[in-house]
């Protein structure tokens, strides 16, 4: 059960301490942070709890492409994943991109350096195998490895699951390409530059610590959209019937 007032865990008053007390309390809908991503992310795991088999949640960005848009995690909160944890994203990611993008068997990818077999470090050496055998929700399906210009060209892959480390220094390194050059999708709204939180009982939407007056607006109208869809919910529901059902 969520703590019922922050001294009675010994948590420290902070905003996103307080914010994820009221979540957790019900008199407010979801979380929106600007403040330090480890505090939010933990304050997030202990104040609503996770989701059954969920370890490790994860940062999911949405990135533009050539192609359309492209789920990426984690960006931020897993920095040393093991091959279970990538699994657990791989299903994440493929339930978010079915239920708030609509796709129907998103295709999923681990990003390398490089798309044969054994490139990269021991991770990407060991999940292959593992992934290739997951079985991912809304029809997903494990496509190989994927490089950094799969990312950004976005026909390889609907769904690319990496390290938060990796994840989150891509991340930036695109949206600052992004903002000098233009993004490869000029014709659409950019997706809002921040993150949801998967895998926690609530919804959290996670901004840049530099964020602008802007980008803090599209990740309350974000966290607000996921909300008043219960996607979240209906992320979490999807999970749970595909570990029941397999």
């Amino acid at each position: 059960m969520p703590p019922t007032h922050p001294a009675s865990t010994g948590w420290i008053e902070s905003g996103v301490r307080t914010a994820v007390l009221a979540v957790a309390q019900g008199s407010a809908d979801a979380v929106v942070s600007a403040g330090n991503t480890g505090a939010t992310v933990t304050s997030a795991a202990l104040g609503l709890g996770r989701w059954p088999n969920v370890r490790r949640p994860a940062l999911t960005a949405v990135l533009p492409t050539a192609a359309g848009r492209l789920v990426l995690l984690d960006v931020g909160s897993s920095v040393d994943p093991d091959e279970q944890t990538l699994v657990m994203h791989a299903r994440l990611g493929a339930a978010y991109a079915r239920v708030v993008h609509n796709l129907t068997a998103p295709r999923v990818g681990l990003l390398s350096i490089g798309t044969e077999r054994g490139k990269g470090d021991k991770l990407r050496r060991a999940a292959p195998d593992v992934l290739a055998g997951a079985v991912l929700p809304g029809g997903g399906r494990y496509v190989g490895l994927v490089e950094g210009n799969d990312v950004v060209a976005g026909t390889a892959a609907d769904v690319v699951v990496t390290d938060g480390f990796t994840g989150n220094v891509l991340l930036k390194g695109l949206e600052t390409a992004y903002a000098l050059v233009g993004s490869p999708v000029e014709r659409d709204p950019p997706p809002p530059r921040a993150a949801v939180l998967l895998g926690v009982e609530g919804t959290v939407v996670v901004c840049h610590g530099s964020a602008t007056g802007a980008d803090l607006a599209a990740g309350i109208a974000l966290a607000a959209d996921l909300y008043r869809r219960a996607a979240l919910e209906a992320i979490a529901a999807l999970i749970d019937h595909d570990e029941v059902t397999t």
